[in-house]
């Protein structure tokens, strides 16, 4: 079976000039970071010193800037601008990686059927999450087909209700705001039609600076003059979530300097905030730790892959359950920051898993 793999790409260049491709003198740079050293780092990264002494030269010529810093005794660092680039190809991967795996999921499926391969295709609509990432590397691992679309929370269970794909992603706070939550996604799960299989609980909250140098402490912070917000995008559970808690604290939108300013992924918010570009986000404490920020805990969810009942019974469901049964995914699960795999793999009714609150 064909598998594809789309990455970001991108170069940088004057009006008239020749463009400078960045890929090679990223990996350069972030093994300069690592090392301290341009010999060490072209070794790592597979280049000669003295081709990777020019392209460093290069780059600078074309910035007018200095990409390195060096000192007697503290080896080489990165200038500023430097680590910008660093950021700036972060930023790109958080926010394009879920839509090019979609993309490479849909192209591996055209490829499949124009080779004539008829293996069995799982559907799977999904907000983007990493206990979703690290189920889809297990399942490719084991050769087991999923055509993924990474999509917002409601989207996917819409298109599960319409019968456009065989699982749909979606996540639901603990406590107070679940019933709302819940009514939200009603009209597409039928409590007699659908079943839910538990992924992972993780914890949302509020990303801020190392050390938060502002002093944030919660929501209420957010109308603050000085705090700059970074939002997901509308119709995302994250931010179905977000908003219902601001309305608790009543909290209006036009009252955060930031509200209307969106990313499309918890790490791309993360990206967003430690390129220096905003103060304060939303979202799971993953992409939080990946990305080197403090983590602010106020609320947990459980996030579900819906499924109808029918298709619970075919082998090919029987695989996914078992992978998600695995000691090996289920130790993946709990080693991701704010994640816990105790229930991972648990088959629910709605009304297990919701009480009231599925009531149509």
């Amino acid at each position: 079976m064909l598998k594809v793999r789309i990455n970001p790409h991108w170069e940088i260049t004057h009006a008239d000039g020749e463009p400078l491709d960045t890929t090679v003198l990223l990996s350069l740079l972030r093994a300069i970071e690592e090392s301290g050293s341009i010999a060490r780092a072209a070794e790592i990264v597979g280049l000669s010193y003295r081709y990777a002494w020019g392209l460093l030269r290069s780059a600078e010529a074309l910035f007018g800037h200095s990409l390195m810093q060096t000192g007697r005794g503290r080896g080489t660092r990165l200038s500023a601008l430097a680590d910008k680039l660093i950021w700036a190809d972060r930023r790109v991967a958080a926010r394009l990686s879920p839509t090019l795996d979609s993309l490479a999921s849909e192209l591996e499926t055209e490829l499949g059927k124009t080779m004539g391969q008829t293996a069995s295709v799982i559907r799977l609509d999904a907000s983007h999450g990493f206990a979703v990432a690290a189920f889809l590397r297990q399942a490719s691992e084991l050769d087991l087909k999923i055509d993924l679309r990474y999509r917002n929370s409601t989207d996917a269970v819409a298109a599960l209700s319409r019968r456009e794909s065989d699982m749909a992603g979606f996540h639901v706070p603990r406590g107070e705001f679940e019933a709302q939550a819940v009514e939200r996604y009603s009209k597409w799960l039928d409590p007699k039609a659908h079943r839910l299989i538990h992924l992972a609980v993780r914890a949302q909250g509020l990303f801020v600076n190392p050390g938060n140098p502002l002093g944030v402490r919660g929501l209420d912070d957010l109308v603050r003059k000085d705090v700059h917000f970074v939002n997901r995008q509308a119709g995302s559970g994250t931010r179905m979530l977000l908003e219902l808690m601001l309305a608790q604290h009543k909290i209006l939108p036009g009252q955060i300097n930031g509200f209307e300013s969106t990313e499309f992924t918890h790490s791309a918010v993360a990206a967003y905030i430690a390129s220096g570009m905003a103060d304060v986000g939303f979202g799971v404490g993953t992409a939080a730790h990946r990305f080197k920020l403090d983590f602010i805990p106020l609320i947990k969810e459980r996030y579900f892959f819906a499924i109808s009942s029918e298709a619970l019974e075919q082998p090919q469901m029987q695989h996914v359950v078992a992978v998600l049964r695995s000691e090996s995914f289920r130790n993946e699960v709990n080693q991701l920051h704010g994640y816990d795999a105790s229930e991972t793999g648990t088959i629910l009714t709605l009304a297990e898993a919701f009480g009231h609150a599925t009531k149509r």
